[in-house]
């Protein structure tokens, strides 16, 4: 198959596009990207050469592009999207142009190239705050909270609507909190790893009990092969790892794998509308497509702190913005 994978150079996306390759080494991948402030081509430096993954920079919501690119494509994988919420909070602009107008324009190329399978990655963010018990299903209705959260929403239901009235063969994924390798610097784990290593303090929102579902990176890559073989057009399939923490549990933890004092905790206003818990009842994905997250967090948190740890190049050309210089040592003169 031929794979049109739409963020492949962010965290979860360029995560995807190794692992997919690797299991699947008769496929090829074109990966689009805009190489926004998260998109990282240093991700996907392991792939040089490799004949099979292709990298294009560009918007979503270029129409003419994606047209063009569309136009040989088996299989869409949409990872592209504005996802940090607190950039959300300062500037809604960027999200709906991403992550609204964007997905409308990847419908509308899929649908008219006749694409096999579309795949929309999405968040458990859109269900909103779900309080101190339950979990979110499938059914649990939208209520989204963050100008992010409300705009992957309405991409969800522009997903819905294209598979709906056009019979595009859609499929969306909700996801809970993933972690691991490559995570842009200003998500809470990875900041607070490299804050910590360098003794810097770990900015903790509010009293820090509020609650995620944590899910290894890798595993929700696995949950995406499931889908992308035997997810039914036009479901919702929930991918979490029932691993549920606080901010606190996460810090001390982070601090314990590192060796480094509480001391380094501090506590901070709260964001805007920040929702107290996320919890994922999975079992729709597990029953019908057999697949089971693999990592358990203790391992998994050791092998992203050590990531970490034996990375420092690289999250330090992230943080200082030096990154940006490989896609113009790699493409600029092309």
């Amino acid at each position: 198959m031929k794979l049109l994978v739409t963020g492949g150079c962010g965290f979860i996306g360029s995560n995807f596009v190794r692992h997919y390759l690797e299991g699947h080494p008769d496929d090829t991948i074109v990966n689009l990207d805009l190489l926004t402030y998260c998109g990282n081509l240093e991700n996907l430096r392991d792939l040089e050469g490799d004949e099979r993954h292709r990298f294009v920079r560009g918007d979503i919501a270029d129409r003419e592009l994606i047209a063009e690119l569309m136009r040989d494509i088996d299989l869409v994988v949409n990872f592209a999207a504005e996802s940090h919420v607190d950039r959300s909070i300062l500037d809604p602009s960027p999200f709906i142009h991403t992550n609204v107008l964007g997905t409308q324009v990847l419908l509308h190329a899929a649908k008219e190239a006749g694409v096999g399978k579309f795949v929309h990655v999405s968040t458990d963010e859109v269900y909103g705050d779900l309080g101190p018990e339950g979990y979110f299903t499938e059914t649990t209705p939208l209520a989204p909270n963050s100008p992010y959260s409300a705009s992957k929403a309405a991409s969800d239901l522009l997903v819905r609507a294209y598979h709906r009235t056009f019979g595009l063969p859609a499929v969306i994924t909700r996801c809970s909190n993933n972690y691991g390798p490559y995570q842009f610097p200003e998500k809470l784990i990875p900041l607070f790893i490299t804050n910590a290593m360098a003794d810097e303090s770990l900015p903790i929102y509010g009293d820090g009990l509020n609650v995620r579902d944590w899910i290894y990176v890798i595993d929700h890559c696995r949950a995406l092969e499931a889908v992308i073989d035997r997810g039914r057009p036009g479901e919702v399939y929930n991918i979490g790892a029932d691993s549920e923490r606080t901010n606190m549990e996460i810090t001390k933890t982070i601090l314990a794998e590192l060796g480094k004092p509480e001391s380094l905790m501090t506590f901070v206003k709260d964001r805007p509308g920040h929702d107290r818990r996320y919890a994922i009842d999975s079992s729709k994905i597990q029953s019908e497509l057999g697949w089971q997250p693999a990592f358990p967090f203790a391992q998994a948190m050791k092998q992203t702190v050590a990531w970490y740890v034996e990375n420092r190049e690289w999250w330090q050309r992230v943080k200082s913005g030096a990154y940006r210089d490989y896609y113009e040592e790699q493409y600029g003169c092309r």
